[in-house]
């Protein structure tokens, strides 16, 4: 890493830590990370031990979230969603990600007809209901925490491909991109050695949120009950399991219905925070 570019990366950062509430968003996304790797050493409970001579225990010193209708830790459960929810965040993502970067560097360098095909196929994919989509293809494949990862990345990348699409249009015609092109520099090496570090900006932002929409998606699919299925501990069973018991047992659907929201919120914040630290327009 150069000298300059160092500057450049010391110059985000404080831009960013000048943000109170990216910062306060990246200090709960720490902190559900940490949470969900060191699960099995916060509680004394498994997610799935049952108690029948404790079920519906409201919360207590010995069971912080309470119990549900089987008698286990409420607690437990949500921290070990926690870890199961990230990890439909990441990897969703991480699809989505790649697959949409391909395609909008493809699309935006080459352009001509090349752009006009694959941006009618982006245009098809955003015709569907996405989550209708995603139901479909689930009740096909079955209730896998794979399946519903790979789907909901599948369905996902639409948005980052049309975003760097704009990013490289903008950059193909630069000095730089012309003069590696004068030495004869191949197309690939163009694409990842100069446009892609150039056009990552918007797709780190576009990923940070995207977290937040697939931990939403594999929510409401759980909740559906078409999602990840029991006893696998997830926000979004953990919701329904507690829906008929909400009259008197508030505990079941009031803290996982606070952890999707304060996780949600939180990688809003960090991904408002990474965007406005990049953008050069709002720090003249």
């Amino acid at each position: 890493m150069s000298v300059g570019e160092e500057e450049l990366y010391r110059l985000y950062w404080r831009r960013f830590r000048a943000n109170k509430f990216a910062t306060a968003g990246g200090i709960v996304v720490l902190a559900l990370f940490a949470i969900s790797c060191f699960a099995p050493w916060i509680t004394r409970y498994g997610p799935d031990n049952l108690d029948l001579y404790n079920v519906l225990v409201p919360p207590s010193t010995t069971h912080w979230f309470g119990t549900d209708d089987l008698g286990r830790d409420v607690f437990t459960r949500v921290i070990f969603g926690a870890r199961l929810s990230l990890m439909v965040g990441f990897v969703a993502v991480g699809i989505a990600t790649l697959l949409g970067t391909i395609v909008g560097l493809i699309s935006g360098y080459y352009s001509d007809w090349v752009d006009t095909i694959l941006m009618r196929f982006v245009d098809i994919m955003l015709c569907f209901p996405t989550f209708f989509l995603i139901l479909a293809i689930i009740a096909f494949l079955g209730q896998n925490i794979w399946y519903i990862m790979a789907v909901i990345g599948l369905t996902g990348w639409m948005g980052v491909a049309r975003l760097v699409r704009a990013e490289v249009l903008s950059l193909r015609e630069r000095d730089f991109i012309l003069a590696a092109r004068a030495i004869g520099a191949s197309d690939l090496r163009i694409i990842f050695r100069h446009v892609l570090p150039n056009a990552l900006s918007p797709v780190l932002v576009s990923a940070t949120l995207g977290v937040a929409g697939a931990i939403l998606t594999e929510s409401a699919l759980s909740f559906l009950g078409i999602g990840v299925p029991p006893p696998t501990p997830s926000w979004g069973n953990i919701l329904t399991s507690g829906k008929d018991y909400i009259e008197f047992a508030w505990w079941l659907t009031l803290f996982p219905g606070l952890a999707i929201t304060v996780t949600v919120l939180a990688y809003y914040l960090v991904g408002e925070g990474i965007r406005d630290a990049l953008d050069p327009r709002l720090h003249r």
